[in-house]
């Protein structure tokens, strides 16, 4: 085998599983042990350090799941499943991983899973975790995840106050703090139910949980209030948008 190795970084909450992956990896030809993690908060830090090629990546762990961690990361590496449980499998293809390995896998069925993301790093279409974060992003979410200052934040959906699209970001105002996601706001709105979440404005979205009221402001202008007193522009589409939303209410 020539060239540079693909680098793998295991990822998986049993000591034991991590080992047994780590041994079977040696024998794949063309292949380096990125790192060892033993949880998804580990995962997230080290792929920005270590930035390995492809993810051997567990799906169940405790507080942040595999679909939890891709969510975080940014763009780069490929990703093979590995779990105990079969019911993930749908799911994992749905959102374009490399492959599904059900544990306890042999090194062979191992070896097949990194040759075909050898395939895919030699001519992506686009970027994996890309391709990965936008099909999670279509999903319908409870909580949101959210990495800022170093830190991952577990935003659960009922908190969230109001959000303001900056850019690629979204800034989540949520129990008197403000969150910055890398992620469009269309985007965010497609995954909250529309029934609790309404898009007032083309910047702003807000939890109708903690709306008080609309108010007029001059010709045509109305504002959304807040029960903090936080005061949101609201655009005539908008508007409409929220008549229709309390009206189902």
């Amino acid at each position: 085998m020539t060239g540079r190795p693909l680098r793998v970084l295991v990822v998986d909450d049993e000591a034991l599983a991590r080992q047994v992956a780590v041994e079977y990896l040696a024998g794949c030809d063309g292949v380096e042990v990125a790192g060892q993690c033993a949880n998804g908060y580990e995962a997230v830090k080290a792929v920005s350090e270590a930035m390995p090629d492809v993810l051997l990546l567990d799906v169940q762990m405790p507080r942040l799941s595999g679909f939890d961690v891709l969510d975080l990361i940014g763009p780069g590496p490929a990703v093979i499943f590995a779990t105990a449980h079969d019911e993930f499998a749908l799911k994992a293809f749905e959102v374009h991983a490399v492959d599904y390995l059900l544990k306890p896998f042999s090194q062979q069925r191992l070896s097949d899973a990194i040759e075909r993301a050898r395939q895919r790093r030699l001519a992506p279409a686009a970027s994996p975790v890309d391709q990965l974060r936008d099909a999670l992003r279509a999903v319908r979410v409870e909580r949101i995840l959210v990495r800022d200052a170093g830190k991952v934040f577990i935003v659960p959906v009922g908190t969230l106050e109001y959000a303001q699209a900056q850019d690629d970001y979204v800034l989540l105002h949520t129990q008197g703090r403000n969150l910055l996601k890398e992620q469009p706001i269309s985007s965010l709105e497609a995954q909250l139910d529309p029934g609790r979440f309404v898009r007032v404005h083309r910047s702003w979205l807000i939890n109708l949980a903690y709306l008080a009221q609309v108010e007029l402001e001059g010709k045509d202008r109305r504002v959304a209030v807040l029960r903090d007193g936080t005061r949101l522009p609201v655009s005539r589409s908008g508007h409409q948008r929220l008549t229709d939303a309390l009206g189902r209410s």
